[in-house]
């Protein structure tokens, strides 16, 4: 299995179990810059830790599965990253104990080597840089404790295994990586996604870190946010279909056209023409004088460009969503100056007494994904009468109903189906002249100021 260079030998798919010394003997293994950042935290090491500690008695323990992609001498991670720079911060806090704590001779000398010719990762996110500083620090305590023996050391580095699962195609190394975690219980849905769409990027490496550098400095649990609250609800009511829960099931809904690869479909058309005619405006020199940048027109309801523009779409939607969401009067920074009751509308929502509530949480995410669509669609135009419009569509369920769920919210919006009328509007108009009824009834509590504008508007009996 293993061979004297320390590499692991080329194919098309190898499948090798190696121990921990070998695996981080590998002078060829590289963490590709398109990688998330290192993200383990204190109890995803101490329970590495204490697994170790548990087997420590048998002949071999499975550590678990790296994934890596050969690329020419090169041997890219594509799963397994996280495990593989922990075992390299072991070794490294170990090696400083090597000559005061270690008597056997063979430990010191292999953790001396190990240290010497383990390959030296930079890291450009920040969030990697902390996390490697902080879980360096615990692993050192861990180590230093008196209960850390040489026995454990030499289980941990000649008898705890990884499986290797080598590919020579990098789609092929990304579609093993989401097939085997499809089923997994610790990956959710936007690393999926993320999976998916690197394996329809391209070639050029440094593009793509450029591209997905801010997803990769973006919290999981803010993707995970993202996607489910706002970009999987969106997609979905604007094309008249449920959107209550977003799964793994549901990452289809952002699985879309390869430009690059797909047949010359007549649908693609219109996407490979302003796809191409973006790229090519903004490497002309004339940009390099006036500075006039061209961003691609996403639409929300769109159909997806896989690959590089997936990861600008979602950048672009986590800026646009940040803008109005969040901070109380967020959308009067972004928004500008608003008119007649908009001003009002806006400081009602940030401050009225149950807003806080579960199902009132589900009502101003169904208020802010439409003013996303709306803005998406018609910019400023007529803003403060569209979320005026908006408003009373969207809060008048929260009047007639004294208790709100998520299917509350998903079942209105499909029966009064505001999202499907501004994707068919041609102009504003369009939209803001649509007919809302008035709230025959007020049942809800903790609703006073909402229920003033509704009645100074006209939309209460």
């Amino acid at each position: 299995m293993k061979n004297e260079s320390n590499q692991l030998a080329p194919g098309t798919l190898g499948k090798q179990i190696i121990d921990v010394k070998t695996l981080l003997s590998m002078s060829n293994l590289k963490i590709p810059t398109y990688q998330r950042p290192y993200k383990w935290t204190s109890k995803n090491i101490n329970q590495l830790f204490a697994d170790i500690s548990t087997h420590r008695n048998k002949p071999s323990y499975r550590l678990g599965t790296i994934v890596l992609h050969r690329d020419g001498e090169a041997l890219n991670i594509v799963d397994g990253q996280q495990r593989t720079i922990t075992l390299m911060l072991a070794v490294k806090a170990l090696y400083r104990l090597a000559t005061t704590k270690l008597v056997r001779k063979e430990l010191r000398e292999a953790l001396d080597k190990l240290a010497k010719n383990m390959i030296q990762p930079t890291f450009g996110s920040e969030i990697s840089q902390s996390n490697i500083r902080k879980n360096f620090l615990e692993i050192s305590r861990i180590v230093e404790r008196a209960d850390f023996s040489e026995e454990l050391v030499e289980f941990m580095l000649n008898r705890c295994h990884v499986v290797v699962f080598e590919l020579t195609d990098i789609s092929e190394a990304f579609q093993f990586f989401d097939s085997q975690n499809a089923r997994g219980r610790d990956l959710e849905p936007h690393d999926l996604l993320k999976a998916y769409h690197l394996r329809e990027f391209g070639d050029d490496e440094q593009v793509k870190a450029h591209t997905v550098a801010q997803w990769e400095n973006s919290e999981s649990e803010e993707l995970a946010h993202l996607f489910a609250d706002y970009l999987y609800r969106m997609r979905n009511w604007s094309k008249g279909r449920s959107a209550r829960y977003f799964g793994k099931g549901d990452a289809y809904v952002f699985k879309g056209v390869n430009i690059d690869s797909s047949a010359h479909l007549p649908y693609a058309g219109q996407l490979r023409i302003v796809h191409h005619f973006v790229d090519s405006y903004n490497r002309q020199y004339e940009r390099k004088i006036d500075g006039r940048g061209m961003t691609f027109p996403f639409r929300v309801d769109q159909t997806i460009i896989n690959g590089r523009r997936f990861f600008e779409m979602t950048a672009h939607y986590q800026e646009r969503i940040a803008a109005i969401t969040g901070e109380p009067g967020r959308i009067h920074a972004t928004v500008g100056p608003l008119t007649g009751f908009a001003v009002r509308i806006v400081d009602a929502i940030d401050s009225y007494a149950g807003r806080k509530r579960t199902g009132d949480s589900f009502v101003r995410t169904m208020f802010d994904c439409l003013l996303v669509c709306y803005i998406d669609k018609f910019g400023l135009v007529e803003i403060s009468r569209a979320i005026e419009k908006i408003f009373v569509w969207a809060y008048s369920v929260r009047l007639q109903m004294e208790v709100l769920q998520v299917a509350t919210v998903d079942n209105y919006v499909l029966e009064h189906n505001w999202f499907k009328a501004l994707s068919d509007a041609i102009a504003p108009d369009d939209f803001l002249h649509r007919h809302q009824p008035v709230v025959e009834r007020v049942r809800s509590t903790k609703t006073e100021k909402i229920v003033e504008i509704f009645q100074d508007m006209r939309y209460v009996a």
